[in-house]
């Protein structure tokens, strides 16, 4: 057993104990098979497991980072009440040396049996960032014993402000998927740069729009050159260290050298696109390793033969499964697709991905629970993630939340970029100057990259149905200005625009709003819609920043324009193009694509 589990070597393995329920057609955590008695389907994780973190894990990439030692753990036993416990009978009675808990009391003679609840969908497994296919967590039917195991799984590091605080929010979710090449664990002595703290190797930015219906996971090219900017990191001692920025440097080295954590990485990100991720999961090679083979392999499709001895990776044309070692050669070979580059290989891995999703998701999964609780067990040993999802309830509750997305609704593509024009021979890329900024506003704006259900389009149609008509002109426009965003001075400098490049000189500097806001929003009566739609025109707003009130202004009433964090300066569109650029390649989660 691994240095988290709390059993000993010989115990028995709960998956092997998951058995079917013919009365209410769930699986039931049984324990006991000589009465027939089983622990309760329903029992939730409480405060008690919420925020408790495993011992250190053997071969961890960021030992000590943001984790809670075996000391913690200890006191947290001390203190718990005792007493009897409903859950897992089993798991106590092994548990009783260490935290003083007695094994549970029968139940009394007579007692009623409780009814049986309706089954819900057989949702033992929770797919979080893993759509992005490495982070997949379990809700083991809320069993108290599999949730303290797979909670000791995590490792969890502080970003301070580079994330959220909250688990998930109201609006658009974005979340940082990072894949490292430091070498850890046995059998990775042979990748990776020796001795490198690693880099960030495969990133991509998985943004979950604000209805659910869709979500983009646009990869960034480790060779990009960018800025990386000013960033902090937390010391095991709770002290900070800031690390200063660096200009035209690659992208993959925002991770782990000079001392950068993931922090540094979402703050790059959001420096590149004006995206703020709101938490990263992050893996290493076990990752790949592991999850392959806990879901018992990963279908693939080539469009020719492979044979590449610098990865060793050999496959047949057509179909065929890979796992373990193969599985994480085929996500690192650059040779065998395309022309070699970085770029055909990030197509490959988001094909392996789209595939590992489908079959995270298929039926011989979800009702498989031996195979539900090797892959989060997995999956969780895996993981690092920052502090505000660092523990199993947490990231539950976030993979409830991405779970919403549609399969056939996720869009795959690649950070639109050209080659380095600094380069005599480019061997790196910058992002495209026109393509780029637009996908970004898309994403900023949270426009979908796919086509939903004809329902959902129509709830949006009548929200959009606000900027047709006809349009004030500039001279005719009143608006005041506040500044909600993150821009010092953006307000006034908003006005400056209005008046001086658009014409509309009844603008006015209202200064700084009452708080800070995501999204810029646009108040307005009734009898001010045509001045509203122009000055949307304008600015380039959303049909979501509109809001429109119930009772006409008066005469000389101005609207009022609230900046928020999606204002990036004046004269830039808040929003996006409708459709995402031309010759941007992308692909759906929900189909199969041979590589080659």
């Amino acid at each position: 057993m691994d240095a988290h589990s709390r059993g000993r070597a010989d115990d028995i393995d709960p998956a092997d104990q998951w058995v079917l329920n013919p009365h209410t057609g769930n699986y039931e955590l049984r324990l006991d098979h000589s009465t027939g008695e089983s622990s309760s389907p329903s029992r939730t994780a409480t405060a008690e497991g919420t925020g408790r973190r495993g011992g250190s894990r053997t071969g961890s990439s960021h030992e000590g980072s943001g984790r809670r030692g075996a000391g913690s753990r200890e006191r947290e036993r001390e203190g718990a009440p005792d007493g009897p416990r409903r859950g897992v009978p089993g798991q106590r009675s092994r548990r009783s040396s260490q935290g003083g808990r007695g094994a549970a009391e029968p139940p009394a003679p007579g007692r009623r049996k409780r009814k049986p609840q309706k089954s819900r969908k057989k949702k033992a497994l929770l797919w979080t960032g893993g759509v992005m296919a490495f982070v997949v967590v379990a809700g083991s039917a809320g069993a108290y014993a599999l949730y303290q195991k797979l909670n000791g799984n995590i490792d969890a590091i502080d970003v301070g402000d580079a994330g959220s605080k909250n688990v998930v929010t109201d609006g658009p979710m974005n979340i940082l998927i990072l894949g490292t090449d430091k070498r850890t664990g046995k059998g990775n002595e042979g990748y990776g740069d020796k001795g490198s703290e690693g880099h960030a190797d495969t990133t991509i930015l998985f943004h979950v729009s604000e209805d659910r219906t869709n979500a983009t996971a646009m990869s960034i090219p480790r060779d990009l050159v960018t800025e990386i900017p000013e960033c902090e990191s937390k010391n095991e001692d709770g002290t900070s260290t800031v690390i200063p920025g660096t200009p035209n440097v690659r992208f993959n080295t925002s991770l782990g050298q000079n001392g950068r954590n993931p922090g540094c990485t979402m703050k790059t990100v959001e420096n590149i696109t004006g995206v703020k991720p709101d938490h990263f999961m992050m893996v290493d090679f076990n990752a790949v390793k592991s999850l392959t083979s806990a879901v018992g392999g990963v279908k693939v499709c080539m469009a020719k033969p492979i044979d590449d001895p610098k990865s060793h990776l050999k496959l047949p044309q057509g179909e065929s499964k890979v796992q373990g070692e193969q599985a994480l050669a085929l996500l690192r070979t650059r040779d065998s697709f395309g022309n070699r580059s970085d770029l055909d290989r990030i197509k490959v891995q988001q094909q392996f991905l789209g595939s590992m999703i489908r079959e995270m998701k298929s039926s011989d999964t979800l009702t498989n629970p031996k195979k539900l609780y090797s892959l989060a067990d997995a999956a969780t040993k895996a993981l690092t993630v920052d502090t505000a999802i660092g523990d199993a309830t947490k990231l539950m509750t976030l993979a409830e939340e991405i779970g919403k997305v549609d399969t056939k609704n996720i869009s795959f593509l690649t950070m639109p970029v050209i080659d380095n024009p600094a380069e005599p021979k480019p061997v790196t890329v910058v992002v495209d100057p026109v393509k780029g900024e637009q996908l970004f506003a898309m994403m900023r704006s949270d426009t979908s990259l796919t086509e939903v259900k004809q329902k959902e389009k129509a709830a949006k149609g009548k929200q959009a149905a606000l900027l047709k008509g006809p349009k004030a002109e500039a001279a005719d426009v009143r608006v005041d200005v506040l500044n909600g965003g993150e821009i010092p001075g953006a307000a006034g400098s908003t006005v400056t625009w209005l008046q001086n490049e658009q014409g509309v000189l009844k603008s006015t500097n209202k200064a700084n709003a009452p708080e800070k806001i995501k999204k810029t929003t646009l108040e307005y009566a009734p009898n001010q819609a045509d001045q509203a739609r122009a000055l949307a025109e304008m600015m380039g707003l959303p049909a979501t920043a509109m809001k429109q009130g119930t009772t006409d202004a008066e005469e000389l009433e101005a609207m009022v324009l609230t900046l928020g964090a999606d204002f990036k300066g004046a004269g830039q569109l808040i929003t996006g193009p409708a459709k995402p650029p031309k010759d941007i390649e992308k692909a759906s989660a929900d189909k199969a694509v041979c590589a080659q």
